[in-house]
């Protein structure tokens, strides 16, 4: 056994959790970062975000108006594992926000563009930045998410 749950007891934990405590979505994510005064830099610079509250050099917290971002200063991990995480979004409004928010970023050279604006076959429009760190940020209008226009 390597200690994971089968999947059908995963699908009927999941089916409870879900009826019992609906959420408001994925409104927080934390980033182990490694300088914290440059990432927020870069996230109030590039995506708007401002500082709700710093309690100390090691940590910040950032809020876009309905999302909240921690960054946290990463310490070293002696096996050298690297984080998980695969990417992360920030939703837009529209196609033609994207695409402007794509020319803003390029003009002003604030990050390195990863993939380059594309229309997905879902009918999502979005292109791939990086942070200061690496971290893989997805600039992503979503028909399911996005507010309409």
């Amino acid at each position: 056994m390597t200690g994971l749950l089968p999947v059908r007891i995963i699908a009927r934990m999941a089916q409870h959790i879900s009826d019992s405590a609906p959420t408001m979505g994925l409104r927080h994510l934390a980033l182990n970062v490694t300088d914290v005064e440059r990432s927020k830099s870069f996230y109030e610079q590039v995506f708007g975000m401002r500082v709700v509250w710093q309690p100390d050099a090691d940590n910040v917290y950032l809020s876009s108006g309905s999302d909240n971002l921690a960054l946290h200063r990463a310490s070293s991990r002696p096996d050298g594992a690297a984080q998980r995480l695969d990417h992360f979004g920030f939703v837009m409004v529209s196609v033609a926000a994207v695409n402007d928010f794509y020319e803003k970023v390029t003009a002003a050279r604030h990050a390195s563009i990863l993939k380059e604006p594309k229309l997905h076959r879902d009918g999502s429009f979005s292109f791939y930045l990086n942070d200061p760190d690496g971290n893989v940020i997805q600039v992503l209008y979503e028909p399911n998410i996005s507010k309409k226009d």
